[in-house]
Parts: C-alpha cells; sequence; structure tokens
C-alpha cells in the first residue's frame, strides 16, 4: 500500500510540473543536470547544455528559445548580450575550443542576444569575447543557447 501511495505522489508531483534532476557534474560555479540543464550559481541562471545545433537567423533563434522545453521547464528565452558574456572566461578553452565552462556544449562560436536595434541583432563571440552587431536575417553560424531565470 505504501508504495502505491509513494508512486501516485511522484506522478502527481511529475503531472504538476515539478522537475526532478540529478547533478551530473560540477566545476567552480555551475552545476551540470541528468535533464540537459546547467545552473550557473554565480548568476543564477538556468541554461541548456547545449546551443540549438545548427545555423539560425535570430527571428527563428527567438522562436526556439520561446518554444523549448529542456529540463521539463517551458518558461525559457533568449538570453541578454550581458548574460552571455557573463559566461566568457578566456581562462577557459571549453567544448570546441571555446571560452566557456565545458558544462555547456556550443557548436558554432558565435551566440545571439535578445538585444536589436532596427533591423540588427546583437551577438556574443565565444572565441574571443567580443560583441558584434549583424543583420537579423543573417544564420551563418548563429547559434541559440536558451535561458531562465530561477526562481
Amino acid at each position: 500500500m505504501k508504495k502505491i501511495i509513494a508512486a501516485a505522489i511522484l506522478l502527481m508531483l511529475i503531472i504538476a510540473g515539478f522537475v526532478f534532476a540529478a547533478e551530473k557534474a560540477r566545476d567552480s560555479r555551475f552545476i551540470a543536470y541528468d535533464n540537459g540543464t546547467v545552473l550557473d550559481t554565480k548568476t543564477n541562471l538556468m541554461w541548456a547544455a547545449t546551443d540549438n545545433g545548427k545555423d539560425i537567423d535570430w527571428e527563428n533563434a527567438k522562436a526556439y528559445c520561446a518554444n523549448f522545453s529542456g529540463g521539463g521547464y517551458t518558461d525559457w528565452r533568449m538570453p541578454e548580450e550581458d548574460e552571455l558574456a557573463e559566461l566568457y572566461d578566456h581562462s577557459i578553452t571549453g567544448n570546441n575550443n571555446y571560452h566557456i565552462t565545458t558544462m555547456i556544449t556550443l557548436t558554432a562560436s558565435c551566440l545571439w542576444s535578445s538585444e536589436t536595434r532596427r533591423l540588427a541583432a546583437a551577438y556574443f563571440h565565444f572565441r574571443n569575447g567580443s560583441r558584434h552587431l549583424t543583420h537579423q536575417s543573417n544564420s551563418v553560424n548563429g547559434r541559440v543557447l536558451p535561458v531562465r531565470d530561477i526562481k
């Protein structure tokens, strides 16, 4: 009887949207979970563990984040330029030789941010830590890394 009650409670929690994740790895400020998310304990932001994986223009990047459901969460968004810059660490050469924690995998060096200026959008470059603007329709080497606020 106790097993049935415990299973019923667990099922109710899952249906109610509670997300259970086990810690996979940890470094100085990042914790990777087995549900494909990475927590930055310095900023209290949760990141997808990998970018979208292919060239994407700004408008589609924004939609990708809005529709992302990684880790079972549905409140993902496109990151701000300063949030991306906070991830940059020149002393680290992470996955694919980008200066970002090895807990996050990037498949290209340039990540879109939410900031726009007319028809241009900002992106952050993880090879050299620079900030740039390009036309929102540009998709060459553009990727997006969803983020969510921890409440």
